[in-house]
């Protein structure tokens, strides 16, 4: 199994959206978090040419993320819980294990969630091992079923580089 791991684009300002009184969960990507994430992911599509599966947290901003990704792999975002921001890593690892192991599967993300399933797939603890930046992505993987420290990070790249590999 391939896992692409990838952070939500550029979200209006928490503090400023909450004084409209709406929920965190419907914080929206701002029109420059849309405009650079479309280029991330030609840059990504270099090195991933084709996902199986494009998985995302069902928070707005992640939704928008995910319909970006979409626009350039062919694929139907699926909403899953586990990637949620309030959720542990083990709940991802045991949605993950139920997925085709001959799958290449994008997911799209937060922060500290997306750092700390890299920690428990590469470093076998739910402890960050690297850190992830807004359009940014990683990329590992699993030679069996997913488990704790069954994974091999075989890149992780900031949103500027990705964009350059788009260019």
């Amino acid at each position: 199994m391939h896992l692409l791991l990838i952070r939500h684009a550029i979200a209006q300002d928490r503090d400023v959206f909450a004084r409209t009184g709406a929920a965190d969960f419907d914080r929206p990507l701002t029109d420059v978090g849309r405009r650079r994430m479309r280029a991330v992911t030609t840059g990504l599509q270099r090195l991933v040419p084709a996902i199986d599966l494009l998985a995302a947290s069902p928070l707005v901003r992640t939704v928008e993320t995910a319909r970006i990704v979409s626009a350039t792999y062919g694929s139907v975002p699926l909403l899953v819980e586990s990637l949620a921001p309030d959720k542990p890593p083990s709940a991802f690892l045991a949605w993950l294990r139920a997925q085709d192991a001959e799958s290449t599967i994008a997911a799209v993300g937060h922060d500290p969630g997306l750092p700390r399933i890299v920690g428990l797939l590469a470093g076998g603890k739910g402890a960050p091992i690297i850190a992830i930046k807004k359009g940014g992505a990683c990329f590992l993987r699993m030679e069996d079923v997913p488990r704790a420290g069954s994974a091999v990070l075989l890149w992780a790249l900031a949103p500027a580089h990705l964009r350059d590999l788009g260019r």
